[in-house]
């Protein structure tokens, strides 16, 4: 029988690394995630309870336990305030953008409920991890591009040509609200921070084939109809003091917070828990995280945690200069 002991660390699970045509091989070389030979990983799904798609706790009373079966048997103890929920509601990755991904978007949360089988929406947070030069994303329409336009422009393929499209530079921060029409370009290197949901509705691929020789699928009705055709070019966001020295805030929406904090070489920072869980993600540096009564953990660039709400505080302190993002529920 599993335990039922509440944790008194932060959850550590192994990644589920996904392969797509777009994909690299920097997860491992960057964040030093456990890959295989081929040169085409695209995705490493960090934290998710999704369907069949579940992150695995390794260590701890917890161990082997599916994030899916905490959600539902230990809910109290790992979302505290936000419990009961019917799945855990965030998922975290990171993307190796080697080839630039398709146009995309993704319905809110009352569209995808009338999917087979139901979804959450899907908004969603990037932070640019690496950026090779002249790499750039395309995200949100462009003044003046309205549905029609965009049907039209889809038909004959040159889609892109309605997107705003910029150069991101690394630290930034885009946030991109369900309904945003969007594509990461090439060499880009993203953590990223959603809804646990897995629906996206392409409407162009830059006329490319999969691995079977055909061109993959569209969803060019679908996503036509999910596209906030009012919200204009997206825009990279603005950090904002947090009343922290050492936090500044992302993104902050209905969905999910996101914060970063950054920390020189022998900076401590201490979280007094406020019965919410915490998902931890190093983007560069090392720290280590200790929790009462226990021995620090090393938390090294790429690595990624959940501390429960049931752990009442963590501290974080530098091994060298390093940057954390923390994303949680508002």
């Amino acid at each position: 029988m599993k335990s039922s002991a509440k944790p008194t660390t932060p959850l550590f699970f192994r990644p589920l690394i996904k392969r797509a045509l777009w994909g690299g091989r920097r997860l491992g070389e960057v964040l030093g995630k456990p890959l295989g030979p081929e040169t085409d990983y695209a995705e490493s799904w960090e934290i998710v309870d999704h369907g069949q798609d579940q992150s695995v706790v390794v260590g701890g009373p917890w161990t082997g336990r599916t994030l899916g079966e905490l959600t539902a048997v230990e809910g109290s103890a790992l979302l505290g305030r936000h419990a009961p929920q019917q799945r855990f509601p965030l998922l975290f990755k990171f993307l190796d953008c080697r080839e630039k991904l398709s146009v995309q978007v993704h319905p809110n949360d009352a569209q995808a409920a009338t999917l087979t089988p139901p979804d959450l929406g899907k908004t969603e947070a990037w932070v640019i991890l690496a950026a090779e030069p002249g790499s750039v994303i395309y995200a949100g329409l462009k003044p003046g591009h309205d549905r029609a336009a965009l049907q039209h422009a889809t038909a004959d393929g040159t889609s892109d040509r309605c997107l705003h499209r910029f150069e991101p530079q690394v630290g930034e921060c885009l946030f991109l609200p369900a309904g945003v029409v969007h594509a990461p370009g090439g060499g880009l290197l993203i953590a990223e921070i959603q809804q646990a949901s897995d629906t996206t509705f392409r409407l162009f691929d830059w006329n490319r084939t999969g691995a079977d020789g055909k061109p993959r699928q569209l969803h060019i009705e679908q996503g036509l109809a999910v596209i906030d055709y009012d919200f204009g070019p997206a825009r990279m966001q603005s950090p904002q003091p947090t009343g922290d020295a050492h936090v500044e805030r992302l993104v902050a929406c209905d969905k999910f917070v996101l914060d970063r904090i950054t920390l020189a070489a022998g900076d401590e920072w201490t979280l007094t828990n406020d019965d919410r869980f915490r998902i931890f993600a190093v983007c560069d540096g090392a720290v280590t995280i200790a929790t009462a009564g226990n021995a620090p953990t090393n938390f090294d660039k790429g690595a990624t945690c959940l501390l429960p709400a049931c752990v009442t505080m963590a501290t974080l302190r530098a091994e060298q200069p390093t940057a954390v993002l923390m994303a949680y529920l508002p």
